[in-house]
């Protein structure tokens, strides 16, 4: 496993190879965008993400075409939206699949299929588990860039994968631990996308910082629900990997999917919302998939639900989240 690659070229994208490039690794990009691709080869700076990092040329192969770069990688880091991945997903070639690990970085739900992105791998083009893992946060790209400490969890069924990976990506900044529970961690983090949207609406219907305190309980609470009936396996919500990921994805200036939900809650369209941020806000597509995969099991998910109503019935936030509050008291009550 010596040659590493990269699809993607949003911020979590270009923060990776950064700490790749760092910590001395060559790297393969596949670049999707002819005018990023232009100015990373001319300037060696992404123009649309983290335009400050500066890449470094020596240690950097773009490409353009999915079949070259996979006939040069062995090693390939999935970090695309998850609204565009399964498009990419569906026209990689077979030949491939059985030969290559995949290590995604894709935080949320493929929109058409309901399947995270280590399902898909594994179920529709018959990637061995041994051969797939999922890295996670708490971490924002923007944070990573920075260079300011950051915790990832590796998750893999193949230990050594693990390991490998750790050490790929380990620095003085980065500290990286190891875990097999890939699909809860999966779920746990399309999830917590959906509780920073809710938790963004709040904020932007005047609700302060003691409310923030309370909904962020029933929000873990949820997740633990979804997770304990759908992956249930031996974990400890309260793990950084797990809690830490929702408080700072609810709570920081970074989260584009609390910035979403501010938006939505001060009456912008969903379309609106999408177009003034110009960033994929996860949670948007991921709460679709989650009511259908709670619909079909029986969970109930008075938060996802909220969300679901708010951003695809278009019902009015102040009413929902009305309700919503409704709800957790009766919860609280039980």
């Amino acid at each position: 496993m010596n040659s590493i690659g990269i699809i993607g070229e949003g911020s979590w994208a270009t923060a990776l190879l950064k700490v790749l490039q760092q910590n001395g690794h060559y790297v393969h990009w596949l670049i999707r965008f002819e005018d990023i691709r232009n100015e990373v080869i001319q300037n060696h700076h992404n123009p649309a993400y983290l335009s400050h990092v500066e890449l470094n040329p020596q240690l950097l192969r773009i490409y353009s075409e999915l079949d070259d770069f996979l006939s040069q990688t062995e090693v390939v880091f999935l970090v695309l939206p998850s609204a565009f991945t399964e498009y990419l997903l569906f026209d990689l070639p077979l030949k491939y699949t059985v030969k290559k690990y995949f290590i995604s970085a894709t935080k949320g739900i493929l929109p058409e299929s309901h399947l995270t992105v280590t399902q898909y791998l594994n179920q529709k083009l018959q990637v061995p588990p041994s051969n797939l893992a999922f890295i996670s946060g708490p971490s924002h790209a923007e944070e990573i860039a920075m260079e300011r400490l950051t915790y990832l969890t590796i998750f893999s069924d193949n230990n050594n994968l693990t390991s490998y990976i750790k050490n790929l990506i380990t620095n003085r900044y980065i500290q990286v631990f190891e875990s097999n529970d890939v699909l809860g961690a999966e779920y746990a983090t399309a999830l917590k996308n959906i509780m920073a949207i809710a938790s963004g609406i709040i904020h932007s219907l005047g609700f302060g910082d003691n409310f923030q305190a309370v909904f962020t309980s029933f929000a873990i609470k949820e997740i633990e629900k979804f997770l304990s009936e759908i992956s249930p396996e031996k974990r400890n919500i309260t793990d950084f990997v797990y809690l830490g990921d929702l408080l700072v994805t609810c709570y920081s200036q970074f989260s584009r999917n609390r910035t979403f939900g501010i938006m939505i809650g001060k009456g912008y369209s969903v379309k609106a919302a999408q177009f003034e941020m110009n960033m994929i806000a996860e949670g948007y597509y991921a709460v679709k998939s989650i009511i259908h995969i709670a619909e079909q099991h029986n969970i109930e998910l008075p938060i996802c639900q909220t969300v679901y109503n708010i951003l695809y019935q278009r019902y009015a936030p102040s009413i929902e989240i009305k309700l919503l509050i409704d709800k957790l008291n009766k919860l609280w009550k039980q």
